[in-house]
């Protein structure tokens, strides 16, 4: 072989963009950062199955026992790169030369990650590229890696998050709002809908992409002493409600014993709704009719007077199981597996009824990052003909002069308002209104509706109406 020749061949054999690279000796083999692939493989499940980041990533961070810096450096990268899915890809596709679809998962997935931490998290740009190339030859293979490398390298030359929303923003201010705070547009438009008021909008668009505290409920325990044991502070609204400063909630002893859970306050609020409405007749039996996983379920079987029964009813055998498990100790309780749109009880037999309706849970996009992204307009309506079928079965259930509590996690008109305004027209439908009942917790209203807000009240966005069922 001739001295080119050799010397062609042996850059053929360095090129990493070749199938003969030579494998990297073990001193120079790079290790892989356990936080960065702990959130890659968030990232990969959210993608590849439809995992939900919330139950998968503490699941992980068990599994790997990862140190405490290294675990909420992982959540960051993991949750913040959920949250800016949109951000980053508008910014990956002016960068790639063919579709985002068309690229494979792994990679796009990698991307996405080492993107999010040079223009949100401004990690210096050599870091970033270096693990996230690593994380690539690993994952993908040696021959992905250039392309993840030549592509991170542009966006770091593009500079921040201010910088690259200054160079793609577009012209139409809403569209810019959602470039800006990672929200898909039609959720802004949502938004500006419920809120009435445009001012508000950017401040609830950027409370939606905070991590939110840790909220507890206290079930069977004093909220002084779960305080105490929990160093957390007592919630500002719900009378049972601690917000924890962090930490891993289940090293509470209260919370490993059941008398103390997780609870959003905004849910224990809902909850509480129902039992603060005024009620005509007699007050004996409450049902929870779409009761699964048993949250509220818990605090409505705590807070309840002697001598009340409750009902907790799941169309699914395991969130019945789940329910179960939120009431174990409680007595003078029934966990039901029924279709709540066509239940296995006589009419009128409540005198209490929550309808906690399955919605688009737009409304906990703190907690849920990836949900911002999954959900579609179109998921709105078929969802709105369910709510509907439910409420008009829990008006049923309920005895004339008896009450039902209506809840959404979602803001949406379409879920919220517009579902009860068409109730409210018949000649055996009472509105109560809702804010007199929480005097304590200011702007709550929504017409004669009430409307948490995470900017608002540090809570996920609760949607609250009463109805009393006139005869």
């Amino acid at each position: 072989m001739t001295g080119p020749a050799r010397r062609a061949a042996a850059k053929r054999r360095n090129d990493p963009g070749t199938g003969n690279q030579r494998p990297q000796s073990r001193r120079h083999r790079p290790v892989l950062d356990g936080a960065r692939l702990t959130a890659y493989d968030v990232l990969d499940g959210v993608s590849s199955r439809d995992a939900y980041a919330n139950l998968l990533l503490p699941q992980l961070l068990r599994e790997r026992q990862l140190e405490p810096r290294d675990a909420a450096f992982a959540t960051q990268l993991a949750y913040g790169t959920l949250r800016a899915t949109g951000t980053l890809d508008a910014i990956l596709t002016t960068l790639v030369s063919r579709p985002l679809a068309e690229l494979d998962r792994k990679v796009l997935d990698l991307l996405r990650l080492g993107t999010y931490q040079i223009v949100d998290l401004r990690v210096p740009a050599h870091a970033a590229v270096d693990t996230t190339v690593a994380l690539t030859r690993a994952i993908v293979g040696t021959g992905a890696s250039g392309l993840v490398n030549a592509v991170l390298r542009k966006v770091a030359a593009g500079g921040d998050r201010d910088a690259w929303v200054a160079a793609l923003a577009p012209a139409d201010d809403v569209d810019r709002m959602a470039l800006a705070t990672d929200h898909p547009r039609w959720i802004v438009d949502a938004w500006r809908e419920a809120l009435a008021d445009d001012t508000e909008v950017e401040a609830a668009l950027l409370a939606d992409d905070a991590a939110p505290e840790v909220h507890l409920v206290a079930r069977r325990i004093d909220r002084d002493e779960l305080v105490a044991s929990s160093g957390g502070e007592a919630g500002p609204w719900s009378p049972y409600a601690v917000r924890l400063p962090g930490g891993d909630p289940g090293k509470v002893p209260a919370v490993r014993s059941g008398a103390a859970a997780v609870q959003d306050e905004g849910s224990q609020l809902a909850a509480l709704a129902l039992t603060r409405a005024p009620l005509e007749g007699p007050d004996a039996a409450w049902l929870d009719m779409c009761a699964g996983p048993g949250g509220k379920a818990g605090l409505l079987a705590a807070v309840r007077p002697a001598g009340v029964h409750l009902t907790a009813a799941d169309r699914a055998e395991h969130r019945a199981e789940l329910v179960r498990g939120a009431l174990a100790g409680s007595d003078d309780v029934d966990v039901r597996v029924t279709d709540a749109t066509a239940p296995d009880w006589p009419a009128g037999s409540f005198d209490r009824v929550l309808l906690d309706a399955p919605c688009t849970g737009l409304g906990a996009l703190r907690r849920r990052p990836e949900v911002r992204w999954r959900r579609m307009p179109e998921d709105v309506a078929p969802l709105a003909e369910l709510q509907t079928r439910l409420l008009d079965s829990a008006l049923a259930s309920v005895r004339p002069g008896g009450v039902v509590a209506y809840v959404t996690c979602s803001p949406h008109t379409a879920e919220t308002v517009a579902i009860v305004d068409a109730v409210a027209g018949r000649d055996d439908v009472e509105v109560l209104p809702v804010a007199p009942l929480f005097p304590e917790v200011p702007g709550i209203e929504r017409g004669a509706y009430g409307q948490l807000w995470p900017h608002r009240h540090g809570t996920d966005a609760m949607f609250l109406a009463l109805l009393r069922r006139i005869r």
